[in-house]
């Protein structure tokens, strides 16, 4: 082939679409507590993506310990211009700690908000309330997250531990995915979790014009 030739060809090729950049917003659930850098939410998430066609940069923003109000701090600096898309899943120490669910809306609302003034698209990830404190306290933090994924017509994930659950079968089992506090995913729980989240993630990906 001729240089000229060469020179057209390299030219009409397409240039590569670059990756799409998700930040995952979160607490000690998305930052991998416990495990190994690599075990960790957003690696395999990454890797699951990546052997799953998707070209992806996943940016890990979880802080352990994080509740909706830290999140909401640091939501606008999270939100850079390089971001596409981001991963929202908060609330666990909201749980935790049996702060007031209207306040964790608000706090989930307010990153909305900044995502949506900065175009970007959100994936909202939500948990399951145990009893522990009341029906009503369980009724309204489950409901917090429908309402505002409806709200802010974003796609709803409803519960984190889905595809745990799922694998775990019974609850006698779910011991065998969980670290020893019985909080955290272990890295076999975590691969449970992606798998099931994962086809989300994609379609997430996909909204990305």
């Amino acid at each position: 082939m001729s240089n000229l030739a060469a020179a057209f060809v390299l030219a009409a090729a397409p240039a590569d679409a670059e990756a799409v950049t998700i930040a995952a917003l979160g607490d000690s659930l998305t930052a991998g507590y416990g495990l190994p850098v690599d075990e960790g939410f957003v690696p395999q998430l990454e890797a699951w993506l990546e052997a799953n066609g998707a070209d992806v940069d996943l940016i890990n923003a979880g802080v352990s310990g994080d509740t909706t109000a830290g999140g909401l701090s640091r939501a606008a600096w999270t939100l850079t211009p390089d971001v596409d898309a981001m991963i929202v899943t908060l609330g666990g120490n909201d749980l935790l700690r049996a702060i007031d669910p209207a306040n964790s809306r608000a706090n989930l609302r307010g990153i909305l908000e900044a995502a949506q003034e900065a175009d970007v698209e959100v994936l909202l990830v939500g948990l399951e309330a145990t009893g522990n404190y009341g029906p009503d306290f369980k009724q309204a933090f489950d409901i917090m997250y429908v309402d505002l994924a409806e709200e802010f017509d974003v796609p709803l994930y409803p519960n984190f531990f889905a595809g745990l659950l799922d694998a775990a079968g019974v609850q006698s089992e779910v011991a065998r995915y969980m670290q020893r506090d019985g909080i955290h995913p272990n890295a076999e729980g975590v691969a449970e979790v992606v798998e099931a989240i994962g086809p989300s993630v994609l379609a997430l990906i996909d909204s990305v014009e």
